[in-house]
């Protein structure tokens, strides 16, 4: 079969691909407010539906929360795994929006078309890239080129609370040679990218308690210690004056990047003055001796996410606080365990607490980091097949969020994943105005006809 017919499908049928994804993205699926249940069960439905429309058995599978939908093709060669998520995040603040965020348009801006509405780039569009490759590749040659099951979640945006039961109880029916996931993006709009780095992820509140109720600083100041004096001496002591993180253990299990690796993301042309620009700011901050893509995508970090304690109203309120307390985020690379990390980190804040200081800390989820193996050859031949639909050939990226899908499909499923998205960074996505470029939409899908195209012939 030859994938220069289903490209040239793809170029026809753009307008109906768009329109379909027109219908998807006017259901408000969002997944974190319960008003929007029905609206979830609709996407699920309607994606059910077009999978059916090509020829795919599909079905809804119910979970405690929002429905999964599940279809399978069978086929020679290779089994592949495709993952999405169909709900999306709220619109909130809805007066920053310039239309109805579920009433998507085609928009004729300075730097092409773009489809405008919350889900167009997470991550209905990016979903729909590959049903939509797959569409073309049955109306072409009557079926699909290798054995496929698609496997689309409700819940992502809030928090993923079904995945993993459901990933165990359907273990050997979701199993796979390799899983494709399209939630990402581009490296830039010339250069398409397989992500092969998910940072983990460790987020912990600390609360910080001295005197029984709030004091007055003039009666009891000097006298009485001070919460937020205690949690800045804390926050203070999490890094030291080269930028690294001081809590005991912290990098077993961080390992260098190959020199391969490093190579080709010294290739990217990286210009960390101009991202840093773009915000306000002009010196890098972390580990003295890091380059800027190694700090985001390769080597772990200690963030305080948000601080509080005391009177934060205008004017003065000269008390001592009675409660102190900060939001600390840690991304995790590597083998860096999650758990035993939480453990040094209560253990160093302990050991920083004075006698008449007490602490309390309230978990807000872990999860580890995923490393993906490109020794695997399949890395290699979708990155070819990416090469061949874009200005520039494609690199292997590392990436400063966390996915933890990917990981998920590691340690459950035992299969690998591949990251291979077509956002951008000005997609808006989870932000008022989110966006989708037209053209990204429509070389995503001709890309994942090649990439289908490729891996079937292994």
């Amino acid at each position: 079969m030859s994938v220069d017919p289903v490209l040239a499908r793809i170029d026809s049928d753009l307008p109906a691909s768009l329109d379909r994804l027109m219908e998807l993205l006017r259901i408000p699926s969002i997944s974190t407010d319960p008003a929007y249940k029905e609206d979830c069960d609709r996407a699920a439905d309607w994606l059910v539906a077009d999978l059916k429309s090509i020829g795919v058995d599909a079905s809804k599978r119910e979970t405690p929360g929002h429905p999964m939908v599940v279809g399978h093709v069978d086929g020679p060669g290779p089994h592949l795994l495709f993952y999405g998520h169909y709900d999306v995040q709220p619109v909130d603040p809805l007066e920053l929006w310039d239309r109805d965020p579920f009433d998507p348009q085609i928009e004729d801006t300075p730097k092409g078309d773009v489809i405008r509405g919350r889900g167009t780039s997470d991550d209905k569009g990016q979903l729909m890239t590959f049903v939509e490759a797959c569409r073309a590749w049955k109306a072409e040659h009557g079926t699909l080129p290798c054995k496929i099951t698609f496997f689309f979640e409700g819940e992502e945006e809030s928090g993923s609370p079904s995945l993993v039961p459901f990933l165990k109880e359907n273990a050997d029916e979701l199993k796979a040679d390799i899983a494709l996931i399209c939630d990402t993006g581009l490296y830039d709009s010339r250069v398409p990218a397989i992500t092969t780095m998910l940072r983990g992820m460790l987020k912990q509140e600390i609360t910080i308690t001295g005197p029984s109720r709030d004091l007055h600083s003039g009666m009891y100041g000097g006298a009485a210690m001070n919460p937020i004096r205690v949690l800045a001496k804390i926050i203070a002591a999490l890094h030291d004056d080269n930028g690294r993180v001081t809590v005991p253990g912290f990098y077993d299990g961080v390992h260098e990047i190959s020199d391969e690796l490093r190579d080709q993301w010294e290739a990217l042309e990286f210009d960390h003055k101009a991202f840093l620009k773009d915000v306000g700011l002009s010196e890098l901050a972390g580990e003295a001796g890091r380059s800027a893509l190694e700090m985001i995508w390769a080597r772990p970090t200690c963030e305080v996410n948000g601080i509080g304690g005391g009177y934060q109203g205008a004017g003065f309120k000269t008390v001592l606080p009675s409660k102190a307390h900060a939001k600390i985020s840690f991304r995790l690379v590597g083998d860096q365990d999650p758990e035993a990390i939480d453990k040094s980190f209560r253990d160093m804040v302990h050991a920083l607490l004075p006698r008449d200081c007490e602490v309390s800390f309230n978990s807000d989820g872990a999860a580890p980091a995923s490393v993906m193996s490109i020794d695997n050859p399949a890395f290699e031949t979708a990155r070819n097949a990416l090469s061949d639909e874009w200005p520039d050939e494609a690199a292997f990226i590392g990436s400063g969020g966390s996915i933890p899908v990917a990981g998920y499909f590691q340690s459950v499923l035992d299969t690998e994943s591949m990251l291979i998205g077509f956002g951008k960074d000005d997609d808006q996505l989870h932000s008022p105005n989110e966006k989708y470029d037209v053209e990204s939409f429509h070389k995503g899908t001709r890309s994942w006809a090649r990439i289908l195209d490729a891996l079937s012939k292994g």
